[in-house]
């Protein structure tokens, strides 16, 4: 069954490639006079997005992003010259399948002329004939079959050839996405020590001098404070235990993340529901992205969205581990804001995904892929 299912496919990318060649064909006679128009070249780049989902290519992957300013540079000369390449193969794939499509109509007057006892074209079956027509409708049938799939696989090869950046052209891009992850990695390690020392000094630090002010004054003949001082240290380390679990979760390393991802939804003032469905336990890397890209999800919809329930959802999904992390609140989030770039950050680091999907009014929705294998 998958093998008919893959051979429908083929076929069916096979005949829309026929009509789109068509289609593409009169786009670039009627643009033409244009080419030179930033419009055009965006247009290319949208069709060719378009035919490289036909061919199950990733545009991404090929780099056809029109919203980006070089899609109106080189992409967009890619874009064109690769339609006007597909055309003569989408053509190509037009005859394979008029062939297809005369055979199977002639197979079928021939069958139902012979069932019904009569002639085809002046010739009565005949089991020397009947053979010599099934044997040569089975090797005809293959030929075309083979000609479809060599048409898919050349239409293939061809987005992947000229839809491709240059090899030194992907390099430098591949240098350039390197060098802003590391400073962003650098940023993001800066801040988080910024926000650590000053959880240290406004929280803890204050406590602590309240904590040895209480026992100094219990010492000179008020032992009443002690119960004060008691009840101080006790904040003291709560608070304590909190900065270090948002330096590193301990329980990480010998739990695994969904314990860890338990322990933030029992600190969490907002009812938080977690479903962490993975099959075995990722890289140590991303179990800590994974682990901070929630905490600071679930921070954030307490602290500002005013969310009445948060809900987390961690999967498998192919070789990547997906984060999604969704809450009810007045939405509105900023995702240049210092916590979720510092997230997005950290994400890329990993050559992950981040997206944030925040309408005004909500709901919020933060979505991670940490790939892993």
């Amino acid at each position: 069954m998958r093998h008919v299912a893959d051979g429908a496919r083929v076929g069916a990318a096979v005949t829309l490639g026929t009509v789109t060649a068509l289609l593409e064909a009169a786009y670039l006679l009627l643009a033409l006079p244009f080419l030179g128009n930033p419009n055009v070249a965006a247009g290319a780049v949208r069709l060719a997005a378009l035919e490289a989902r036909r061919l199950h290519l990733d545009p991404a992957l090929l780099r056809l992003t029109p919203d980006r300013e070089e899609g109106d540079g080189q992409d967009g000369g890619r874009a064109l010259r690769y339609l006007a390449a597909r055309v003569p193969v989408g053509v190509l794939g037009g005859l394979v399948l008029t062939v297809l499509v005369y055979g199977v109509g002639t197979a079928a007057l021939l069958g139902r002329a012979w069932l019904t006892g009569g002639a085809f074209d002046g010739m009565t079956p005949t089991v020397p004939l009947v053979s010599y027509i099934v044997l040569a409708g089975v090797v005809a049938l293959f030929s075309v079959l083979s000609g479809m799939a060599g048409v898919y696989a050349l239409e293939r090869r061809l987005a992947r050839r000229l839809l491709a950046p240059d090899p030194t052209e992907a390099l430098h891009r591949r240098i350039a996405e390197l060098a802003e992850s590391r400073a962003g990695i650098v940023t993001a390690v800066d801040a988080e020590r910024r926000r650590i020392e000053r959880d240290l000094h406004d929280g803890l630090q204050q406590r602590l001098v309240a904590l040895s002010m209480l026992i100094g004054r219990s010492r000179r003949g008020r032992p009443e404070l002690l119960e004060a001082a008691h009840e101080e240290a006790q904040h003291a380390l709560a608070e304590l235990r909190e900065v270090a679990w948002r330096v590193y979760p301990s329980g990480l390393d010998s739990l695994g993340l969904g314990e860890a991802l338990a322990g933030v939804a029992e600190r969490s003032g907002v009812p938080v529901q977690v479903t962490c469905e993975l099959p075995e336990r990722p890289p140590m890397a991303v179990e800590t992205a994974a682990y901070f890209v929630v905490c600071e999800a679930v921070t954030n919809a307490a602290k500002h969205s005013g969310a009445g329930l948060i809900t987390v959802d961690v999967r498998r999904c192919g070789t990547m581990v997906v984060v999604r992390v969704r809450d009810d609140g007045a939405g509105g989030a900023n995702a240049s804001g210092g916590g979720l770039s510092g997230l997005a950050r950290r994400v890329a680091a990993l050559d992950g995904g981040f997206e944030v999907d925040s309408p005004v009014g909500g709901p919020t929705t933060i979505v991670a892929e940490l790939p892993c294998g």
